[in-house]
This record gives C-alpha cells, sequence and structure tokens, in this order.
C-alpha cells in the first residue's frame, strides 16, 4: 500500500512511499531488541560523540532539508532553515547535559556500604512526531533515548515521511549502530499493534488528544508509560504596564508563524483596559502586511495551512464567531491568496469575542486570534485557566515578581514572560490537563527514558 504525501503548496503528490508489511515491523523491532542490548553498554562518551557526529551530518544538509519542510508542509522558505538551527540547539544541549543528567545518583554516606541510584535505559522507544514542527517535535525524544542507551524507532507522519528518512541519513553517517535507529512508514492500526506488541518499552507521541487516547488504549494492557504532548489553546495576558509595542510585535508572530500551526502558538488573547483600544490597533496594523502565498518564494512570509480541511474547520470557527456578535478587523479580500476550498487562509483577528465561541475555546491550530479586554490580574488568570488545554501561557509585563505571582496561579507547563511561542532546552517541556503527561528535554527529560535501579553494597560482614 502507498502513502502519499500531498503537498499544500500546489496539490500534487510530492512523496510517495510503501507502508511496512506487518513482517517488516516485527523484524524491525527484534533488530532494536538486539542492538539495544549491544548499545546500552557502549560508554557513555561514545555515545555523546556519535550524536554530536549525527547533528554534524544533519546541518550539512540544511538546505535541503528545509527545502523538503516547505513543500510537505507549506512553510514559508524564509522560515523552514529556523527548524534546522533549533534541532541543533536542542540536540546539542541534550548531549552537553548527558553526563550529569544520566550521572549515578548519590544519597550521601552510610557507614559500611556503598548506595548509589543508577539510570538504565528502558529499552526501544517509540518516537510518533507530528507534522507542524517534524524535526524539532521528533529530535526532543530520539536524541535524549540514543544517549541514555536505548534503542529508537521512529513513526512519522503521513505528512513528512522524509524527516524520518533524513534522520536515518545522519545517524548512518555518524556511524550508529545498525538497529539503533531505525524508522517505519506505517498506518495508525499498525502504530497501536507494535505499542500492544512486547517490542516496544516506552511511547514519546506528540499530536491530538485523541491520538494521546489512542496511545493510551494501545499500552492499556502493558505496564509501560507513554509521554504525550497533545493539544494546546495557549493565551497570553498583555498587563497594564506591559511595553505595548514589544506585546504588538511578539504576539503577532506568536500566532501567525507557521500559519497558527504550532504546538505553543497563542490563540487567545487578554489585554489591560488601559491598553486595549492602542494594542488592538497596533496588532492590525502589524498584520496588515503579511504576504500570504507561495511559500517557496523569498518575499512570502505566511504559506497555506497543511491541508484545506484544516483550513475549512478554521475559517467555520470564524464564521461562528462572527454570527455570535464577534467582529473581524481584517478583510481577508486584502489578502489576494486567500481562497476558499485551498488551504492558503489569510490572517484572521477578531474583538468582542467570549467563552461562548468556540474560537476561544477549541483548538485552532490556524491564523486566527481572538483578542479579549480584561479588568485586571484576576480576571485574566480566571480566562486564561478556563480551558482544557495547559502548555504554555505568556505575560507582558513589567514587572517580574508580578509575573510569578500570576504564573503560579495559571495553570499551565511553561510560564513566559515578555515572550512565547519559544522552547528552551534546558526547561522542561511539559502540559497540564489535555495538554498531556510526562516531560522531554532538559535534565528532567532524561527521567522518563530511562529506569532508576539501586545499588545497595554491604561492604564489611
Amino acid at each position: 500500500m502507498l502513502q502519499k504525501t500531498i503537498s499544500p503548496v500546489d496539490g500534487r503528490v510530492y512523496v510517495e512511499r510503501p507502508l511496512a508489511t506487518d513482517a517488516q515491523i516485527h523484524a524491525a523491532l527484534k533488530r532494536a531488541r538486539s542492538a539495544q542490548q549491544s548499545w546500552r553498554r557502549v560508554p557513555l562518551s561514545e555515545r555523546i560523540a556519535a550524536v554530536h557526529r549525527f547533528v554534524d551530518a544533519f546541518v550539512a544538509q540544511k538546505a535541503s532539508i528545509a527545502e523538503e519542510i516547505t513543500w510537505q508542509i507549506g512553510r514559508p522558505i524564509s522560515q523552514s532553515p529556523g527548524e534546522v538551527r533549533g534541532f541543533e540547539e536542542r540536540a546539542r544541549h541534550m548531549a552537553a547535559i548527558a553526563e550529569v543528567a544520566l550521572a549515578d545518583v548519590d544519597p550521601g554516606p552510610k557507614e559500611g556500604f556503598r548506595r548509589f541510584i543508577r539510570r538504565e535505559p528502558l529499552g526501544v522507544v517509540l518516537v510518533m512526531a507530528p507534522w507542524n514542527y517534524p524535526y524539532l517535535t521528533s529530535v526532543n525524544a530520539v536524541v535524549p533515548a540514543i544517549l541514555a542507551g536505548n534503542a529508537v524507532i521512529l513513526k512519522h507522519s503521513n505528512q513528512t515521511p522524509l524527516c524520518a528518512e533524513r534522520f536515518d541519513e545522519a545517524f548512518r553517517a555518524a556511524g550508529l549502530p545498525a538497529g539503533v535507529f531505525q524508522y517505519v512508514h506505517c498506518s495508525h492500526d499498525q502504530a497501536a499493534a507494535m505499542i500492544a506488541s512486547d517490542g516496544v518499552d516506552f511511547v514519546a507521541f506528540t499530536g491530538s488528544v485523541a491520538g494521546g487516547h489512542a496511545v493510551v488504549q494501545a499500552a492499556a494492557g502493558r505496564f509501560i508509560n507513554a509521554g504525550l504532548e497533545l493539544g494546546g489553546k495557549d493565551p497570553a495576558y498583555v498587563r497594564h504596564d506591559a511595553d505595548l509595542a514589544h506585546a504588538v510585535e511578539n504576539l503577532v508572530d506568536g500566532a501567525f508563524f507557521n500559519s497558527g500551526q504550532s504546538c505553543c502558538g497563542i490563540e487567545r488573547i487578554y489585554v489591560h483596559a488601559a491598553l486595549y483600544d492602542d494594542f488592538v490597533d497596533g496588532f492590525v496594523k502589524l498584520t496588515g502586511p503579511y504576504n500570504l502565498g507561495d511559500p517557496t518564494r523569498a518575499d512570502v512570509n505566511l504559506g497555506p495551512m497543511v491541508r484545506t480541511r484544516a483550513a475549512e474547520f478554521a475559517r467555520a470557527q470564524v464564521d461562528e464567531a462572527i454570527a455570535q456578535g464577534a467582529r473581524s478587523l481584517v478583510d481577508p479580500a486584502s489578502f489576494p491568496a486567500d481562497r476558499p476550498g485551498t488551504p492558503y487562509m489569510a490572517p484572521r483577528v477578531l474583538v468582542d469575542v467570549n467563552h461562548g465561541m468556540r474560537l476561544m475555546t477549541e483548538e485552532s491550530f490556524a491564523p486566527v486570534i481572538g483578542i479579549m479586554k480584561v479588568s485586571g490580574d484576576e480576571e485574566a488568570v480566571r480566562l486564561m485557566n478556563d480551558s482544557e488545554y495547559g502548555l504554555t501561557a505568556a505575560i507582558w509585563t513589567g514587572d517580574p515578581h508580578a509575573a510569578i505571582a500570576i504564573g503560579d496561579q495559571v495553570e499551565t507547563g511553561t510560564w513566559f514572560m515578555n515572550r512565547c511561542d519559544y522552547l528552551d532546552p534546558a526547561l522542561a517541556w511539559t502540559g497540564v490537563k489535555n495538554s498531556g503527561r510526562g516531560c522531554t528535554l532538559s535534565r528532567v527529560g532524561y527521567e522518563s527514558l530511562t529506569r532508576p535501579k539501586s545499588y545497595h553494597l554491604r561492604l564489611r560482614t
């Protein structure tokens, strides 16, 4: 059976790949299990060196990789190289902290004994990655899993099969032993069967809430864990003491970068009444110059959404909100490339919105933003928390003490001040509520990819 990737750029088939057979998947799992037994005994210093060679080989192909990203998902070619830079930053950081993160834990001296906790690899890690940031989402789990001594099987989105193959090419160039990293192109049912089998010891999944439920259901009969990064409806609060120009610039980019198809993109904004009118005016003014069009052109900074049905879903949210009393401040007619029935969608800015509208509560994953006026911190916190999601949230303020105090009240995995839509690899990447569970990146990210083993040695008898 062939898997076809339809490019949102022009609607043509960009990639065709055969799906693996069940026998091929079984063989891949068997190879991974065998290879991991040897890989776990390779000194950590050698595993770190292999990862650095892998990153070198990957970055050397950055021009081709960026072009493939643009054709597979529609991100403007002016922005696609940034994913390669982010990939390198995260991979090298996780390699740099591996010795500390994976070191034995000393609980302190006890006379006559030697005691420590060792972090051992889990075995075979299945990484299931989405299309929207195909390398940034997958590197979060692939690289630390390899560094920790696991074998990895990568199942990428059917929209971005070339990304899995690029991983494989770079690991081969780095001299990684055969079987330590593999990829499979397979169906959802085949992926579920892998999880349910005894060939997988951990699942790292990034995707929809429905996909997360499917992963948990597939693993229900087994005692394995799954790290889940799921949906989001990330809020921002512009406080009365914010630097207005800075807030506008950051939030326009945070809402519309990658056509709004970012896990931690801003989807709803709450602005203090004292700044509201000026903020809205500035936001609309900065949105106007966006150039929606063919993402392979260097002058375009807003490409198509990944699929027509995704754009139509967002258009329906907007139309419904307008019917309920919202006002749209950006005329899609001023963006000639915006055409219903295509994935090309103009940015939308809506006011007079409320939480009775799907636009403010349901994930849009599109270049769509709703802006609400609030009276102060208390109302902002209440509205930010009025969501089934909790991946990131952000505040614009000149007062870091207030930012921390407010952040302590907001139900979120990451709390930003004066920035948004960014992952610092030194910090834990995690979500709450329907945004998922578990953690990647940082020293904490290694904990889910290893198991503790205690050593209790009596030195004298």
